[in-house]
């Protein structure tokens, strides 16, 4: 986990060398709500995947906790996510009353498979779709999804801003599928690489940046998406990695924001 170049963005379109695919795991999900229904969820894992799909990570569980303590934020509302993994918040999301859930990640056909199979085996895919899709891309299945709205009340990031190279990708399409004045995207996350969290937190300063919708999609460096940001959130957890570099503290530390379309 701990080298500089092993995370998704860098991993796109690469070739993988062949290898023995580990066996899927499963984690058990338990929810603090009293009175919850389903009390736990049953989470699969795939084996082993270049994307970290293979991990239930802390800022997922963390995204669970603020939701079902909050189910205002979901209740009847259009809820997208993006990066999905084991998908536990879009799952937690649906629980809690939400009118779409639209989950998504990278459309490799077994990760895609693997959201389906939680999903299903948690019982809540009435109003759930599973999509495979790549940040920065087309919306337009995306908004056929929640039809006849054409946005979403909630976007879910979590744990993909340590994808540096793809900041502008998934900016962009929250910018397209974000319902202005009132919807929200929440972005949790934890910095692994305490020594690039100021990369991690550049996210944020894009996305502050002033919006032009006639810019220069290559100028990287002056390119906003108009975006207001808030840090509202700061929870700790055990690391994931202990054997990971950098100060512990830092590494079990989960942060939430939230960005909001003026």
């Amino acid at each position: 986990m701990s080298s500089d170049e092993s995370f998704a963005g860098d991993l796109f379109g690469e070739e993988e060398e062949e290898y023995q695919v580990p066996e899927p795991t499963c984690e058990v999900y338990t929810r603090e709500k009293e009175h919850s229904e389903p009390k736990t969820l049953n989470i699969r894992l795939v084996g082993s995947h270049p994307l970290w799909a293979h991990h239930l990570w802390n800022a997922s569980k963390i995204f669970a906790s603020f939701f079902d303590k909050n189910p205002e934020i979901c209740q009847n509302k259009t809820i997208l996510e993006l990066g999905a993994g084991g998908a536990l918040p879009s799952l937690i999301a649906a629980a809690n009353g939400a009118s779409k859930v639209v989950i998504t990640d990278y459309p490799d056909k077994e990760l895609i498979e693997n959201i389906q199979h939680n999903v299903d085996m948690n019982h809540l895919g009435e109003n759930v779709n599973v999509q495979g899709y790549v940040w920065g891309t087309s919306t337009t299945e995306l908004r056929k999804a929640i039809e006849p709205k054409t946005t979403y009340d909630v976007i879910i990031l979590s744990d993909l801003v340590f994808n540096h190279s793809q900041h502008h990708a998934m900016l962009k399409t929250c910018r397209e599928l974000l319902t202005p004045k009132t919807g929200r995207v929440y972005v949790f996350y934890t910095h692994h690489r305490p020594h690039l969290a100021h990369k991690d937190v550049e996210f944020f300063s894009i996305a502050q940046r002033p919006y032009d919708p006639n810019a220069d999609p290559d100028d990287r460096e002056s390119l906003g998406y108009g975006f207001e940001a808030d840090h509202f959130l700061q929870e700790k957890m055990n690391v994931m990695f202990e054997e990971d570099p950098g100060d512990v503290q830092v590494r079990s530390t989960i942060h939430g924001w939230q960005l909001c379309l003026p």
